[in-house]
């Protein structure tokens, strides 16, 4: 499983998620505001100052210049050091909503906004407030972009987030193209671990819902590249690319995500980790398929290379 947090919303919440009751351009009034699904401006959106931080980088090293394999990258760099923790997205027992959080990140969120913001910046000049960031969130992380105010209305599992965006044109699955092989899973994950979720845990009644998404996500024609075969593909990689590392495990296609960072004709792997060994935080990894080679339960990669989005 990617991380517990990595599936975390649920429950009752007006639809038109993605409006503020808030003056963007005030951080106080931001504070004291409420998105429009009753959660405070602080519980969905931490780390204002990381925030601005990487807004300052953006504008000063005119990051909306470059292209999207390399702003993408470029952001994930930036956000290397940050520290990484389990259960982020759980904000809340019943209601959902965007959230981020970017003093705190899962290899999930890692990705999710390093690409967020790359998108972000390219959308218009500075300066950007924190309701851009998770307009940009709610497009990768929602099934059709949209969140309902319901937990299922979140993509769970990256096979689906990839399905659907490709769908929406907002990025292309290159792992077939790439000496890809089919692979086929009963997707049980959530419907076995569900106490680990918070949402899950508050209303089991939510877990014929999960089957249903997971019986869905099992039908999706999933690829991946045997981990023996990735060094060959390496210098086909950009910037940028979310790589995901297929798992072993019977009831799940994937285990970790991260992005690309190319060095000459290899591919180091920019991800968030859990291992102490490693910092238990955003890093740059070895090459890819190093990383790979570490586990037995890592069985391959799946690669999915993003494009630019108006949210």
């Amino acid at each position: 499983m990617i991380s517990p947090s990595r599936r975390q919303f649920l429950s009752t919440m007006p639809a038109g998620v993605m409006g503020f009751i808030l003056s963007s351009s005030s951080n106080v009034l931001a504070e004291e505001s409420h998105y429009q699904g009753r959660l405070p401006w602080r519980t969905v959106f931490v780390g204002e100052e990381k925030f601005q931080s990487v807004c300052t980088q953006a504008q000063r090293g005119n990051w909306a210049s470059l292209p999207i394999s390399q702003r993408t990258a470029t952001v994930g760099k930036a956000l290397l050091g940050c520290s990484y923790g389990n259960y982020t997205l759980e904000i809340h027992d019943r209601i959902e909503s965007p959230s981020v959080n970017l003093n705190t990140l899962d290899c999930w969120t890692f990705y999710e906004a390093s690409l967020a913001f790359s998108r972000m910046i390219r959308s218009r000049p500075a300066p950007w407030a924190g309701t851009d960031l998770l307009r940009y969130i709610e497009l990768e992380r929602y099934r059709g972009g949209k969140c309902d105010g319901s937990y299922l209305s979140r993509m769970h599992q990256l096979e689906e987030v990839f399905h659907d965006n490709e769908r929406r044109g907002l990025g292309t699955n290159i792992t077939r193209s790439l000496g890809g092989v089919r692979v086929q899973r009963e997707v049980r994950e959530m419907q076995i671990a569900w106490k680990q979720y918070r949402y899950l845990k508050n209303d089991p009644s939510l877990l014929k819902g999960i089957a249903r998404v997971e019986e869905r996500v099992s039908s999706l024609p999933v690829s991946y590249i045997p981990k023996h075969r990735v060094a060959g593909i390496e210098h086909l990689l950009h910037d940028g690319d979310v790589l995901a590392v297929a798992s072993t495990d019977k009831t799940a296609y994937t285990s970790h995500v991260g992005l690309a960072l190319r060095k000459g004709d290899t591919c180091r792997f920019m991800h968030a980790t859990s291992s102490r060994d490693k910092g238990r935080c955003c890093i740059i990894d070895s090459r890819i398929s190093q990383y790979l080679a570490e586990k037995s339960s890592n069985m391959g990669l799946i690669v999915f290379r993003p494009g630019e989005a108006t949210a």
